[in-house]
């Protein structure tokens, strides 16, 4: 509902006394909350004067209010993009100006503007969110998690519960989804929060709830001199933003793969939880993800009210991913070996979305767990006695426990290592019986110039590997390798079609 009319301020905003009056006509970005006014170097955000059922922005003074939290939160990861809260004021003869000592008419928040082609959305259209780039954004996504400040409260189901009680409320309120489908779905997610009632508070207990961005979706992102940058966090409702990390992070994942983004969706988890140790919530991912799609669904079918045939169709879309994220998906283990080269970790990012719940399995890769064990960066290069066996013995149990442990939890696990000996491979084998479920196992061919040629040609990579360590490599016998033998000698298309060719029974 409109508290009142904004026009005068809006002209002002635009006029030469606020931020109009350069070469460029000022351009409005409205939503139904908001409006944003760009003008040269200046984003001007404007609270409309709504009043609604979850936002009350009626007064100037509430407006104001408003203006400074969303400084003040939007900081903690943007503070280059959010300049200052600028007060709109009343002189005597009657005229608007800035930071005044008249009475309040209005408030702003003053933002630098940034290339709008550097939108997460768009980059997603053009195809052009690299591999560099999403993990620098999971790496960045799990520091803000780490310095986020802790609810004190260790009700973590609860919080699920009202956003539920949100979702089924606008939903009744909509007349594009069948009420008995809606119906169903409520259940389903009644169903499921019941059963996580126990992780979620868990957790919350464990310090996982907290003031995190809320509205992490990939138009709130954006490269701000070349790097990814959190912007426009929910900061109008301190209890729908205070909710476990993972229901942040769940409402990219699922925007990535609302999209057909699934191996960057898989790519964003796997560098996230290599940053954070968020594990044991793995159960919840598919549940949390749903709920954001359901968000999306309602959100979305509320503006295609109006006829909007496009809004429409993207709602249903919404709705059937929240629906198809709730079915149950069974958790298996695949190995990935081969000699240094041969290409196990492109396969294994191939793998990883196509098993499991969504956003597919977790990646565990024994150069990544012993660049952790010495506590460097993954790119970095570590000494020979780090590759001693009775370190690389260490790493492989590690890789086993992880990998038994995670699929035991019902998520999907990809492991990617040589496992160059029977007895390695056999004891990822085995953790998988351990869990109770499903392994594959694939053995990566190639011939031995090809692997001393990729190794040679490698920059920026994980693996340590030199020539030197695939002749060695080379010299050793595998014993007989009972795994799916892949030929990987062709191009990476290929050999990715041959390996999921190899596990495509059991995901069926």
């Amino acid at each position: 509902m409109l508290a009142g009319s904004q026009d005068e301020v809006i002209a002002f905003l635009t006029s030469e006394a606020g931020w109009g009056g350069g070469s460029e006509t000022p351009r409005r970005i409205e939503t139904h909350i908001s409006l944003v006014i760009l003008s040269g170097p200046h984003a001007i955000k404007l609270k409309r004067a709504v009043r609604l059922g979850y936002v009350d922005f009626s007064t100037p003074q509430r407006r104001l209010a408003a203006c400074e939290r969303e400084l003040a939160l939007n900081r903690r990861t943007a503070p280059g993009l959010y300049r200052a809260v600028r007060r709109i004021t009343r002189r005597s003869d009657g005229r608007l100006v800035l930071d005044g000592d008249g009475p309040l008419v209005d408030a702003v928040v003053e933002m630098a503007r940034f290339d709008e082609g550097g939108l997460f959305d768009r980059l997603a259209v053009r195809g052009a969110l690299a591999k560099p780039i999403l993990t620098e954004l999971a790496n960045r996504i799990a520091a803000f998690h780490g310095s986020a400040e802790v609810a004190s409260s260790s009700d973590g189901a609860g919080r699920m519960a009202a956003v539920l009680d949100i979702n089924e409320g606008a939903f009744a309120a909509t007349r594009i989804f069948p009420q008995a489908e809606v119906a169903a779905l409520a259940a389903a997610f009644r169903s499921r929060l019941s059963a996580l009632s126990d992780l979620l508070d868990t957790r919350a207990r464990a310090g996982k709830v907290r003031r995190c961005h809320g509205d992490l979706h990939l138009r709130n992102i954006c490269l701000v001199d070349g790097r990814p940058t959190l912007f426009d966090c929910l900061e109008f409702d301190e209890s729908l933003a205070t909710t476990d990390v993972l229901y942040d992070i769940a409402f990219l994942l699922m925007d990535l793969w609302h999209r057909g983004l699934r191996a960057e969706a898989n790519l964003v988890l796997n560098r996230y939880l290599d940053a954070r140790d968020e594990e044991d919530g793995l159960p919840l991912l598919p549940f949390l993800m749903a709920v954001r799609a359901a968000v999306r669904a309602h959100v979305t079918a509320t503006q295609a009210e109006g006829g909007d045939e496009a809004r429409r169709e993207e709602a249903h879309a919404y709705f059937a991913l929240a629906r198809t994220l709730l079915e149950s998906r069974p958790a298996r283990l695949i190995a990935v070996g081969g000699l240094s080269g041969s290409g196990k970790s492109t396969v294994a990012a191939a793998l990883a979305p196509e098993i499991g719940p969504a956003p597919g399995g977790r990646i565990l890769a024994s150069d990544r767990i012993r660049k952790r064990r010495f506590g460097v960066a993954a790119e970095t290069r570590l000494p020979a006695e780090a590759y001693r066996s009775v370190v690389s013995d260490a790493v492989y149990a590690e890789l086993d426990a992880a990998a038994g442990r995670i699929a035991g939890l019902g998520h999907g696990v990809v492991a990617d290592a040589v496992f160059g000996r029977p007895e390695e491979r056999a004891r990822i084998a085995a953790s998988a019986v351990a869990a109770g479920v499903p392994f594959t196992g694939i053995w990566l061919d190639a011939d031995p110039e090809r692997l001393l040629r990729r190794v040679r040609e490698r920059t920026g990579d994980v693996s340590d590997a030199t020539p030197e360590v695939v002749a060695e490599q080379l010299a050793r016998s595998p014993g007989a390798i009972a795994w799916t033998r892949v030929p990987a000698d062709t191009e990476a298309g290929t050999v990715r079609e041959r390996a999921l060719d190899a596990i495509r029974p059991a995901t069926a």
